[in-house]
């Protein structure tokens, strides 16, 4: 996550929606994948840092619980930002308690958009033609107790909005013996299936995938059984997490989703100064391939950094998991494939 600067000097966060030194309106712009303070002009907004004159508008989310704080250019169809539009199906907003878990899903959206942007993937919405587009359903179980199950199917991602309450995740969490659950961590897990698709299925990386993952044509549901059946006891050797040792996909979606913890921290880390590499290094680290290892050295030491911090005030770790060889190749060969999509910067 890269930060900003008001153009009164004041540090910018991703989620502001006005700089709180000078008042001035902020928004994110996806062309430029940045916060921007702005300046009117006419009925529209420009970047007030910036010597274009690009007329922009606000996300019609920008006042509802969403609290949106995207920008469209202002010839654009529609009325909903690039990440907005995504959302195919959102919670009842008149249900007690559904405002704040919209709020909370559209937001970890939101930044599962930035990152996917960073790295030049493609972000596409429901109305797009050729590839399945990536798309949301927000969804809450039904009165008559059907339940709402998380997962992926043709681009859609689907959550369980009771993920938004603190309480419910965290009986899941406790439940399912899992060291890590969040609504960020859901949606980095669900877009690694459809990246797959995108990146994997039929491409000259497919027999890659089947030599680190397994062969993802193995029966789905029967493995899906035998994990919760008979849980493999040494996954560690060789998985991000237990979860990832039921099938090649989800070892996929899994160490996907790390991966994508990965880049985005280490991107904040560098911005904020807390790495030795900083800014610069970071982005040579980008732009190269063949210096993903060391990439993933600062990974590993800034972690040391996070959960010792964390343990400082009595937190549990950030980062509760360790990379074994064998993720680590697998982190590699999923940096190796957006790379090579010519995707990266």
């Amino acid at each position: 996550m890269q930060h900003a600067t008001c153009v009164c000097g004041n540090r910018l966060f991703f989620e502001n929606t006005a700089c709180l030194a000078c008042g001035r309106t902020l928004g994110f712009v996806p062309e430029t994948v940045r916060l921007h303070p702005l300046e009117p002009l006419g009925n529209h907004w420009h970047p007030a840092d910036s010597d274009g004159h690009t007329p922009l508008r606000q996300c019609e989310n920008r006042h509802t619980a969403a609290a949106c704080n995207w920008m469209l250019p202002a010839d654009a169809h529609g009325r909903l930002c690039r990440a907005c539009r995504l959302s195919r199906v959102i919670p009842d907003q008149a249900v007690p308690g559904n405002q704040r878990r919209w709020h909370t899903m559209e937001r970890a959206k939101r930044h599962l958009v930035y990152g996917l942007l960073r790295l030049h993937l493609p972000v596409e919405d429901r109305d797009s033609t050729g590839n399945p587009a990536l798309a949301f359903d927000f969804k809450e179980d039904t009165a008559d107790g059907t339940q709402v199950l998380t997962g992926h199917a043709g681009g859609v991602i689907t959550i369980n909005i009771a993920e938004a309450d603190d309480d419910r995740r965290e009986s899941m969490r406790l439940a399912m013996g899992e060291p890590y659950r969040t609504v960020l961590g859901h949606l980095r897990h669900e877009s690694g299936h459809y990246y797959w698709e995108r990146l994997v299925r039929g491409t000259g990386w497919h027999q890659g995938f089947r030599e680190r993952f397994g062969d993802e044509t193995a029966d789905y549901a029967a493995a899906l059984r035998r994990h919760h059946q008979t849980p493999d006891e040494h996954w560690r050797d060789h998985y991000i997490s237990a979860y990832a040792s039921a099938h090649p996909w989800e070892d996929w979606a899994e160490t996907w989703a790390h991966y994508l913890h990965l880049r985005d921290t280490l991107e904040t880390a560098a911005d904020l100064g807390l790495m030795v590499a900083e800014a610069e290094k970071y982005r040579r680290f980008r732009a190269s391939n063949t210096d993903f290892r060391q990439l993933l050295g600062e990974w590993m030491r800034l972690t040391v950094i996070m959960n010792s911090l964390a343990r400082s005030v009595g937190a549990p770790d950030t980062y509760p998991f360790s990379l074994n060889p064998a993720v680590c190749s697998k982190l590699e060969f999923i940096h190796g494939a957006v790379h090579a999509a010519g995707m990266e910067d």
